[in-house]
Formats: structure tokens, C-alpha cells, sequence
């Protein structure tokens, strides 16, 4: 079918596509995925090439419902199958459905914890891993059980605009929130990932009252408090989404100020990060007290200019 006739006919079905997810023959179709056959994108749903199948009218649908040799079926219905087929090479489709159906509800950890009776459950995220110059930050944050902040996410994936307001408002909101700072000294003594920890612990401990629970993006720490990693817990997590924002807004403002000092370096728009202007600036005009000299591109000039 032509991508005008598709549109056409998708005017037609009423279909959530939160909710709904096509499947054909041995293909899936949902949110966000992206297999290896044509495919066209509208609003969220994505509908992979139909091999010259019509899509019937549908003004309802139930929990499955069969059109032509596509399967209209919830999300979670289309896991589970998934899951029970035990295919291996399906195994990278269920990691994003998981992660799609988590994302709908980025409550879901707190509340299973709240269910046991934990009460303060604190978020750390940090930003920072990848700059040649500054700080890494890192972010604690203890949210209220009636908590909510509508369209908060991963604060990569939030305009600038968004983030300032979501920051001041995290910051009205939360029972506690906390900020830890690593320096690009330190950075280069210990290594990056070992900044991370440090950072986030530092996070932790400056929150007052102190999070009886913590979760993190994927981090271990090792502390006297439960500590639970989370794969994507940054988009999984409504309480790591906050403090995503309080890292990525608090260290930005900081690189803010430094291009100030070095508007040469681009700062205001790289935030410390490799870009070409960054690099080019590094070439021209040295490094800075600032840079990381255990990364790459600086490291690289050190030993360049030491020659």
C-alpha cells in the first residue's frame, strides 16, 4: 500500500496508540520499534509494510481482534505471547516492549515499594559521564506519594525550557532533594565511573530526611540503605526522572557560567561535551584548568604539545 492510502485508512480506525499494537504474520508492530521492512511512523503508532493487506475499518476493538492476517491486541497481550513463544529472536522486541509498557507508568517501582511500607524513596541520576571539561553531577530526590509533574521524563529528552520549569518545581514538590559534585581533578584521579559513585553518594547524604530506599539508573552502590538499579530507570522511574532534571539543569547552569569566562569553547551550547567547535577550540587555543586530562581528546593534545 502506498503511505497515502495507509493515512488514509488510519483516519478511519479508532485505535489508541498507547494502548494498541498491530501484529502480522510473524511481524510485530508497535511504538517505537524499528525492524528491518518498510515502515511508517504516524503520531506514535508504527506500521511496518503490509505486504499488500488491506487494513479494514474499525470503529472498536476488543482485547484481540483479527482483520485480514493482522491481529489488533493490547500491549501487554503481545508481550506475554511474546514471552510464552520463547523465540530467540524475539528477545530484543520484548526489551522494548517492556521499557515502552514501563514508560507508560513510571510509578510502578515506587509504588511497589510504598505497598511495603517505604515511604522515602530516593531517585539519583547523574549527568556529566561523557564532557571533556566540568564536573560530574549527580542528583537525590525524595518525592511526595501524590507526586505529579505531567510529561516528566529523562531530561535528555526534555527542551531546555521544560527543564528549568520542571526543576523549580521538583524543588517545591519533594520531601528532600540532594546535590553531589565531583570535580574534574577528582574525575581524573579515580576515573570516571568511580566520580559517578562518589557523586551520587554525596547526593544522598546531603538529602535531610534521608531516603530509606534508593533507586538508581542502572548504578550499584554500595550503602547502608536498599539500593535498586534500574535499566532505563531514568525514563522506568518517576522519582530518577526528577532527579535527572536536578543534575542536567544544575550542571548546565554551571557550564553556563564557565562560557562565560571561555566563550571560546562553546560551552553554552556543548556543555562540556566533544563537538567539533569544542574540539577545533582545544586545537587553537589550549586546554583550560577545567578539562578532564584523563579523557581522550585532551590526553591526546597533552601529549601532542609535550612531543
Amino acid at each position: 500500500m502506498k503511505k497515502r492510502e495507509i493515512l488514509e485508512l488510519l483516519k478511519k480506525i479508532s485505535v489508541d496508540p498507547k494502548q494498541f499494537v498491530v501484529t502480522g504474520n510473524s511481524s510485530i508492530v508497535y511504538h517505537g520499534l524499528k525492524r528491518d521492512c518498510d515502515y511508517l511512523e504516524v503520531n506514535s503508532l508504527v506500521l511496518f509494510s503490509f505486504d499488500g493487506v488491506v487494513v479494514h475499518e474499525v470503529s472498536t476493538l476488543g482485547d484481540a481482534e483479527e482483520i485480514d492476517s493482522f491481529l489488533f491486541s493490547s500491549i501487554k497481550d503481545c508481550l506475554e505471547s511474546k514471552k510464552n513463544a520463547n523465540n530467540i529472536n524475539d528477545k530484543a522486541i520484548i526489551k522494548k516492549l517492556e521499557l515502552y509498557l514501563s514508560s507508560l507508568d513510571n510509578y510502578q517501582y515506587e509504588r511497589e515499594l510504598r505497598n511495603k511500607g517505604i515511604t522515602l524513596i530516593g531517585g539519583v541520576d547523574e549527568v556529566g559521564r561523557g564532557p571533556l571539561v566540568g564536573p560530574v553531577v549527580a542528583a537525590c530526590c525524595i518525592l511526595p506519594e501524590e507526586f505529579h509533574l505531567d510529561g516528566l521524563t529523562d531530561s535528555k529528552k526534555l527542551s531546555e525550557a521544560k527543564r528549568e520549569y520542571f526543576y523549580e518545581e521538583i524543588k517545591k514538590q519533594a520531601i528532600s532533594y540532594g546535590i553531589g559534585i565531583v570535580d574534574e581533578k577528582r574525575i581524573d584521579e579515580i576515573n570516571i565511573y568511580q566520580a559517578t559513585k562518589e557523586a551520587m553518594i554525596k547526593a544522598i547524604n546531603e538529602c535531610n530526611p534521608l531516603p530509606e530506599h534508593v533507586l538508581t539508573d542502572a548504578m550499584k552502590l554500595d550503602l547502608d540503605i536498599p539500593v535498586t538499579p534500574i535499566i532505563k530507570g531514568d525514563l522506568k522511574s518517576i522519582t530518577i526522572s526528577a532527579a535527572s532534571v536536578l543534575a542536567k539543569v544544575t550542571r548546565d547552569r554551571m557550564m553556563y557560567e564557565l562560557d562565560k569566562k571561555y566563550p571560546m569553547y562553546d560551552f553554552k551550547n556543548n556543555v562540556g561535551y566533544p563537538t567539533k567547535a569544542h574540539l577545533a577550540a582545544i586545537e587553537k587555543y589550549g586546554i583550560i584548568p577545567e578539562h578532564r586530562k584523563s579523557y581522550g581528546p585532551v590526553k591526546d593534545y597533552l601529549e601532542q604539545i609535550m612531543k
